[in-house]
């Protein structure tokens, strides 16, 4: 079984559940997931943990992402973009410097009305179920933060731009309130997904790429460790007395680490996350301070 990250290239069409089945596949192996759902329409970085990697899917869905959009102005969608309902505004589209102005608007935090057509359950139903049924209910927005958009591009109708932006930012209704603030409307035309956290679209892979990567026995150079993603917490490395507590994921004292200084100062902050590695320098768990009783307890374990 491969344990790690992969960097995959969503390509339009492919659902992100489409995209682990046929990753279950091409590797051969169940314990597959993502950490954050794309659109269909969209393409772009998906970021898939396989095999031990899963236990850390949560931990990452909650990071903010880059996007490059494409917008259309003088339409209105039920879906919020292309390939909804269309209804075309009267109103004419504003000039270049209102609409580049209307844009960076939305930097910063605002609360944003998610759309019709998403995942997000009210009373035990996902909304785009309800939708599809033809029921349009209200909304609760939710906070958002918009940390730029650049690289604005207005050709006409048409506007391109780069957005980073937090979790749960649906760049789908980002247009329909650009649009509304122009007063004309705005619709998704197109998304890519750029980044997600250190994975750029640069080093992303197809399914047909991974593929082949298979079957060159070079798959591995794209497969990133289970602590890629884990340098913000502070790491610590068990002696021999730990290792035989480590194997166990039994809790571990300052005594039982090779810095036992450094265990103890992070004991400082209860509830803090730490790396364990044990004795051959293998990434083997997460634990978490305990401040009052002085030890570590794990949190997620990593053993073969």
């Amino acid at each position: 079984m491969i344990d790690g990250f992969i960097n995959v290239y969503k390509e339009q069409g492919f659902t992100s559940l489409d995209v682990v089945a046929k990753l279950r596949g091409i590797l051969k192996q169940k314990k597959i997931g993502h950490t954050g759902t794309l659109d269909p329409m969209a393409e772009g970085v998906l970021l898939v943990c396989l095999g031990r990697a899963t236990k850390l899917s949560e931990m990452l869905t909650d990071k903010d992402k880059k996007y490059r959009c494409t917008m259309k102005l003088g339409i209105r969608s039920d879906t919020e973009d292309i390939t909804g309902s269309l209804t075309y505004s009267d109103e004419p589209v504003p000039d270049e410097a209102e609409i580049r102005s209307a844009v960076k608007f939305y930097e910063g935090e605002y609360d944003q009305i998610p759309p019709m057509y998403s995942a997000i359950k009210v009373n035990g139903k996902k909304l785009y179920e309800l939708a599809r049924n033809g029921q349009v209910i209200e909304r609760q927005p939710r906070r958002v933060h918009i940390y730029s958009i650049d690289n604005i591009k207005v050709d006409g109708t048409e506007v391109m731009f780069d957005v980073h932006c937090s979790k749960g930012t649906y760049i789908r209704s980002l247009c329909r309130d650009i649009g509304d603030k122009l007063g004309c409307g705005a619709v998704m035309e197109a998304l890519v997904r750029t980044s997600v956290r250190e994975f750029d679209i640069k080093d992303s892979v197809t399914l047909g790429e991974i593929e082949c990567l298979r079957d060159r026995g070079e798959l591995d150079s794209h497969v990133y460790g289970l602590d890629y993603f884990l340098n913000e917490y502070a790491s610590l490395t068990v002696n021999s007395k730990g290792q035989r507590f480590l194997a166990n994921g039994n809790k571990l004292s300052p005594d039982m680490f090779t810095d036992i200084v450094a265990a103890r100062n992070g004991l400082e902050i209860s509830g803090s996350i730490v790396r364990i590695y044990d004795g051959s320098g293998e990434f083997t768990a997460l634990y978490t301070a305990d401040t009052e009783q002085e030890c570590y307890r794990a949190y997620k374990m990593f053993l073969t």
